[in-house]
């Protein structure tokens, strides 16, 4: 497994690319990208579990419906969600799209992220459609990453390459996410591209499989996105034989998948908004997977144990206290927990009980930008991880005057 540059364009045949068309106020602010295969590709998906749906997603379940996409449209700055004319709209940017690259636009995913219940005007995306095409880069993706953006600080732009049957293969992958993160598809966007040759129904299990332990094992602030999506594509030019069922070639393509999505992860996780520090809680010892991503997912989403972390305060009772009422069956009695960074590791809880640690240590560690949370259950050989972020002041600013 090797990591290489370029994004959802690095993968042979995708090129990608993003500019500022007039959604967004701001002018500095890209605000429309477009991802393109020149070849057809195989397509799977993942979306929201909230019952409130942007229109895309409606209008993108219905494209997929035959397995196939060849582009990916999607702007900034306006979710197309509870809308009366939304699915006019996104059916409308898919045929823009399908127009400008020869395509059927039944052959366009439809992707939009922002404010909700706002109109969207699709003139400015009409209008901008043949220079967004013209910026179309086989090399880099950055400028696509950057469009997809809202409050979003860091640009999340990630391809690895790792060998099938003989063949190298790559997977690219962008994201936009930092403020209504939460498991169950954690306003998340994640495109993925590969040009691996594998078959719809196996990209389709491979996506849903790792999502569970990924996307959504990732929270900021405990709101459930109504525009989520998780999105690949496969157009086969790697030339290896199509993965059509499990195996060795499946396994290999599943960890170069989760090698993409663990490292987007953290960065959602890492750019939550107002965030200072990453989180991240490892779970082991565990009777089986649900308890471990139970505890883990519980701790990561407490609004104590996250203000605890931004104020670099090792108050594990915290955490005791996310497990407790996580609903997973534990023995409390045998708990332990350490916090872990690169200023070092303590011990903080054995037994369910406190032991006598170093303060000043502890602030130590905790001081750090990316912190772990470590919990032994002490009760089986189960494992899981969770992603998350601190809450901090600059959390309800942001939000406080989001729309206006």
């Amino acid at each position: 497994m090797e990591f290489v540059k370029g994004g959802v364009a690095a993968p042979h045949g995708f090129m990608a690319g993003g500019i500022h068309c007039g959604i967004r106020k701001n002018k500095d602010k890209k605000d429309l990208a477009l991802i393109f295969s020149r070849y057809p590709a195989k397509a799977a998906a993942v979306y929201t579990t909230n019952l409130v749906q942007g229109a895309p997603l409606t209008v993108t379940k219905e494209h997929l419906k035959n397995g196939l996409a060849q582009a990916i449209i999607c702007n900034s700055g306006n979710a197309n969600t509870c809308n009366a004319d939304g699915i006019e709209k996104a059916k409308e940017m898919a045929q823009l799209a399908g127009k400008a690259l020869n395509l059927s636009p039944k052959d366009v995913v439809v992707a939009s992220t922002g404010v909700i219940g706002r109109p969207l005007d699709l003139a400015p995306i009409a209008s901008h459609m043949e220079e967004l095409v013209h910026h179309l880069d086989h090399r880099d993706s950055k400028a696509a990453a950057e469009a997809i953006m809202t409050t979003d600080a860091q640009v999340k732009e990630i391809a690895v390459q790792f060998t099938v049957n003989g063949k190298t293969c790559t997977l690219g992958g962008i994201a936009k996410g930092s403020g209504m993160i939460h498991p169950n598809m954690a306003t998340m966007l994640v495109f993925l591209t590969t040009d691996c040759a594998i078959s719809r129904d196996m990209l389709q299990k491979a996506l849903s499989q790792d999502v569970q332990e990924t996307f959504n094992m990732t929270s900021v602030d405990g709101d459930t996105s109504t525009n989520d999506m998780v999105v690949i594509l496969a157009n086969g030019q790697a030339g290896n034989p199509e993965i059509t069922r499990e195996g060795h070639a499946f396994e290999t393509f599943m960890k170069a998948l989760n090698t993409v999505t663990v490292q987007l992860c953290r960065w959602i996780a890492g750019d939550g908004e107002g965030a200072t520090k990453l989180l991240e809680c490892r779970v082991k010892g565990a009777p089986d997977p649900a308890v471990a991503k139970t505890v883990a997912k519980s701790v990561i989403c407490s609004s104590l144990t996250k203000a605890a972390m931004f104020g670099a305060d090792a108050n594990w009772g915290r955490i005791l206290c996310a497990i407790g009422y996580s609903g997973a069956k534990v023995d409390v009695a045998k708990i332990e927990v350490r916090f872990s960074s690169a200023g070092g590791e303590i011990l903080v809880c054995e037994n369910g009980a406190g032991v006598d640690f170093s303060e000043e240590l502890a602030k130590k560690i905790l001081l750090e930008k990316e912190i772990d949370i470590l919990i032994d259950l002490h009760d089986g050989e189960a494992s899981s991880a969770a992603w998350g972020c601190d809450l901090t002041y600059d959390y309800v600013k942001i939000n406080g005057d989001y729309r206006t």
